[in-house]
């Protein structure tokens, strides 16, 4: 038998920034809590999306759908996060995405953000894998990668950074 030889090639990961959103949030629907936890869910009024590889406006009609969860006996609150909505492009493409994460802070900090406060957003652990779809061929690109986003809440609007995984 032979020992399996070293794999010495394989590339490391790297982020290509591909854009920034700012969404401007409607009130929080809070549909109630079941065992799982609080169920909640924010409406998408609409957006901004600017960067080096992506620029357009977020649609009306999109919303993220949450479950906020309180990990037991550490104090954190933990946010399981999809987001779905629709990009139009500059020039006219259209794509849908949907943003699924985690937001998750101490209690304490989650507590003020839900109170309206601004809370540093390096305090707040908040990252997203972005997946699109879209019939425009100039964007297909987005299909044929991973994403990953990170993301920052404010009292109203959320602002993410998109990266692709090079």
């Amino acid at each position: 038998m032979t020992a399996p030889r070293a794999i010495t090639a394989l590339p490391a990961p790297t982020l290509e920034h591909v854009a920034d959103f700012s969404f401007r949030l409607a009130p929080v629907t809070e549909v109630g809590a079941s065992a799982l936890g609080n169920r909640r869910v924010i409406p998408i009024l609409d957006g901004v999306v600017s960067g080096p590889r992506l620029q357009g406006r977020i649609l009306p009609g999109g919303a993220d759908f949450q479950l906020v969860r309180h990990d037991a006996g550490n104090g954190i609150v933990v946010a399981d996060i999809e987001a779905r909505y629709v990009l139009e492009t500059d020039d006219g493409a259209r794509i849908y995405i949907v943003n699924a994460g985690v937001r998750s802070g101490p209690a304490e900090l989650i507590a003020r953000l839900a109170g309206g406060e601004i809370v540093d957003p390096r305090l707040i652990y908040f990252r997203t894998a972005p997946r699109f779809e879209t019939a425009a061929p100039g964007y297909d690109w987005l299909m044929q990668h991973l994403f990953v986003a990170t993301g920052a809440r404010y009292p109203d609007r959320v602002e993410m950074r998109y990266f692709r995984v090079v």
